[in-house]
């Protein structure tokens, strides 16, 4: 079946016992075991519980794959992927990328004293130099945080096959519904399904899917025993939330392109970063690749003298950190998102004082767009 129907039936043929529609909450954490000698398909909910297997098998089915697994947080999840690896590995890895994950590696893992590259992953030339000497993994953001750069994935994916490297993709910001990232190469996806797989700002939730059978059971290993698992009720919520991920992607996206089109013509505005723009470097690129440009952008200001101003007198907009709900956002990435990072890097990135990050929601785009042209 196509994905959109998929997703609109998320777990909604799953209970055998009644025929509910909706997945029920088993909101349990031990279960009767049928003898001595065998547990049942459940024992203890850190290990599986319905509700929760029936979000993975789910999310399974979107990435065309057979596993699928879900956190207490995207961090969780990336914090699992990690754990795959042995210290002093070389890792690859998207420079522009979201502040927690360069926080956890630089920080959480530094004893690990992986031999960490970060680069510009949309460059071809700087991914042939990075993978000279080989590599353990590469971990990319599809596209990324927050200059919404893209990378030529089947590309990366042939060189990391050639070094036997894994192949990490963040694709928080197109989901699933736009590109299914193991259909060119990869050998993990990972979400922050907080983000638009949720949509609703009610849900802190990560996500991995993965290909292979010997990665997954590593994988469901470090879940069990960590337990950084996701909560019955919020793997209904996420269920509910999966059933309409395709007209809430599919609004955000179209506001996006007409928000981004606006602030392309604004005399206060110096750059767009949005590859559904036309003559952006990665509109081609995402084309190719994607069945959407998604609904995140940022932008320039040419001057900071009015950022706290627009921050605080946006109404339709919010000043939050979060992004992919059905609520416009509107955030500071270099006090807020990327504060991690150190200032050089920050600086010779463009992550500056002039920068602004959007998450487009369903709102009238024309409301969004009076509100912009208000405060700017």
């Amino acid at each position: 079946m196509d994905i959109e129907t998929i997703l609109s039936h998320a777990g909604s043929q799953w209970d055998r016992l009644t025929g509910a529609i909706s997945t029920p909450i088993y909101q349990a954490t031990a279960y009767k075991h049928p003898y001595l000698g065998y547990e049942g398909d459940f024992s203890y909910s850190r290990t599986l519980s319905p509700t929760r297997q029936a979000l993975e098998q789910t999310l399974a089915r979107i990435e065309g794959v057979d596993y699928a697994y879900t956190f207490s947080s995207g961090m969780a999840a990336v914090d699992t992927i990690f754990r795959l690896l042995k210290p002093k590995d070389k890792i690859i890895i998207s420079e522009d990328l979201y502040g927690g994950t360069f926080r956890l590696l630089n920080q959480t893992y530094k004893s690990y004293d992986f031999d960490v590259l970060y680069i510009d992953t949309s460059d071809n030339d700087a991914v042939d130099k990075a993978f000279k000497g080989g590599a353990t993994a590469v971990f990319v953001e599809m596209p990324t945080n927050p200059l919404l750069k893209v990378a030529d994935i089947r590309y990366i994916s042939a060189l990391a096959k050639k070094a036997g490297a894994l192949l990490i993709v963040d694709n928080t910001f197109l989901t699933p519904l736009n590109i299914r990232v193991f259909d060119y190469g990869a050998d993990i996806a990972v979400y922050s399904a907080t983000k638009y797989l949720s949509g609703h700002n009610d849900v802190l939730a990560g996500a991995v899917a993965v290909k292979d059978s010997v990665l997954a059971e590593r994988i469901q290993f470090t879940q069990n025993a960590v337990g950084a698992v996701l909560a019955p009720f919020d793997a209904w919520l996420l269920l509910r939330s999966l059933k309409t991920l395709s007209v809430r992607l599919s609004k955000q996206s179209e506001n996006a392109i007409k928000i981004a089109q606006f602030l392309a013509e604004h005399p206060a505005v110096e750059q767009v970063n949005y590859p559904g723009l036309a003559d952006s470097p990665f509109y081609e690129r995402l084309k190719s690749q994607s069945a959407g440009f998604g609904a995140m952008l940022s932008f320039w200001l040419k001057s900071s003298e009015r950022v706290a101003d627009i921050l605080r007198s946006v109404k339709v907009w919010t000043f939050a950190e979060s992004l992919g709900g059905v609520e416009s956002l509107i955030t500071y990435p270099l006090t807020q998102t990327h504060s991690s990072i150190d200032a050089n890097i920050l600086e010779r990135l463009g992550i500056n004082d002039r920068l602004l990050r959007l998450s487009v929601g369903v709102e009238n785009v024309d409301d969004l767009i009076t509100d912009l042209k208000n405060v700017l």
